[in-house]
């Protein structure tokens, strides 16, 4: 079946090497040499729509603009592209969530997929005013996404739970379709919520045998729901006309960074409640204890599954390196285990897209894994497909 894809937005800024920040860093933290105008942004989100991705996710976090005042801009720069807009239940009303997505949806129709970020930083939460620990934040999500789906059916909502009160809500103009929600959690209390809210299952870049487990924890916890999820995953790439060349490129990226600043990253990172960024951390734990991160290769942790931008980047710290051939074959692998959606990103986000895009797309659509966009078109002369399969 073909899967969907989607492109990362640098809300934060962008560079030719990794850029720090992500979850679980303060406001200010992330170094870019790129601004992230609307203009450039505006630039990756028409690549996008160009090589028929489905969507562009946009963060959220202090670390980064707010995503949906970005969305809302960039949907006047496509004309398909849907936004896969990031926000916290609980830091604004349900009804008010609920009419934001509607309004947005009346404007756009169909162009707005909601990724729903419960917060796995206490001290980040603290900052927006909100002082519930990880497990009532997951109990208010919870309360938050049943009153937002009842109010988008058109129910007059009153409400007196543990953490949501709302009386006599309802909404003047109802979201057609629906926006439908993606939920990323690995913790056992985001499991429950994903199973009874979620339409889409994020996970964060993995080696394919945990992505496994994680995909039939959550789809056996859904069944007890009635329901059925379809799942994503989050990653970035490197992909070049050749394995060397991506790996030379992954080099250059660890060559940039020194001991001090991998330490100060990491120390920022061990604060996160996440479990998901635990799992992160984990994946490169062996590289910097021996001090073998230096080298690129000594990251690989499942075949061109690439740990080296977990070493100063919060939240997904994973990256498929390899030619062009190699990144399908990997987008191929977590298919068959069953990704529906991948949402990609890469240092910096609009060349990576080209790479990809030209090197990687056509593949898929030759393996019959993707099939949206423009199939009649194809890009112009791409002479290394030949050798990069």
């Amino acid at each position: 079946m073909p899967v969907k894809l989607h492109w990362f937005l640098p809300t934060y800024g962008d560079s030719r090497l990794i850029v720090g920040g992500g979850h679980g860093t303060p406001a200010g933290a992330a170094h870019s040499d790129r601004d992230a105008s609307i203009d450039y942004l505006g630039s990756i989100v028409r690549a996008a729509e160009s090589f028929g991705f489905t969507g562009a996710l946009i963060p959220t976090g202090a670390w980064c603009e707010d995503a949906f005042i970005t969305a809302a801009l960039l949907a006047r720069e496509t004309t398909s592209l849907a936004f896969l807009v990031a926000f916290r239940p609980g830091l604004v009303s349900p009804t008010l969530s609920a009419q934001m997505a509607a309004t947005f949806a009346r404007h756009a129709p169909g162009r707005l997929l909601l990724n729903v970020v419960v917060g796995g930083e206490a001290h980040e939460q603290r900052a927006f005013g909100d002082h519930l620990d990880k497990d009532a934040r997951y109990e208010r999500c919870d309360e938050f996404l049943d009153v937002v789906r009842r109010l988008w059916t058109g129910e007059t909502v009153t409400t007196d739970g543990e953490h949501i009160q709302v009386e006599g809500a309802s909404l003047a103009t109802l979201p057609n379709p629906l926006p439908p929600l993606y939920f990323g959690g690995s913790s056992a209390a985001a499991g429950p919520v994903a199973a009874r809210h979620a339409d889409v299952y994020l996970t964060w870049g993995e080696p394919p045998e945990a992505v496994r487990d994680k995909i039939e924890w959550i789809r056996a916890l859904a069944a007890e729901q009635g329901r059925r999820l379809r799942f994503g995953i989050r990653l970035h790439t490197i992909s070049r006309d050749t394995a060397e060349e991506a790996w030379a490129q992954a080099d250059k990226l660890v060559g940039a960074l020194d001991e001090e600043t991998v330490r100060a990253a990491q120390a920022g990172l061990s604060r996160s409640q996440s479990e998901g960024q635990r799992r992160m951390l984990a994946l490169h734990e062996a590289s910097r204890a021996t001090g073998s991160w230096h080298d690129a290769r000594s990251l690989e942790i499942a075949p061109n599954l690439w740990a080296g931008v977990g070493l100063v980047r919060g939240g997904a710290g994973t990256a498929l390196v390899g030619s062009h051939g190699d990144v399908a074959d990997r987008i191929a692998e977590y298919a068959e285990i069953g990704i529906d959606e991948f949402i990609f990103s890469g240092y910096p986000h609009l060349e990576e897209l080209y790479w990809f895009g030209e090197g990687v797309v056509p593949l898929l659509r030759e393996r019959g894994l993707f099939d949206a966009g423009r199939v009649d078109t194809a890009p112009a002369s791409i002479p290394f497909l030949g050798t990069a399969r």
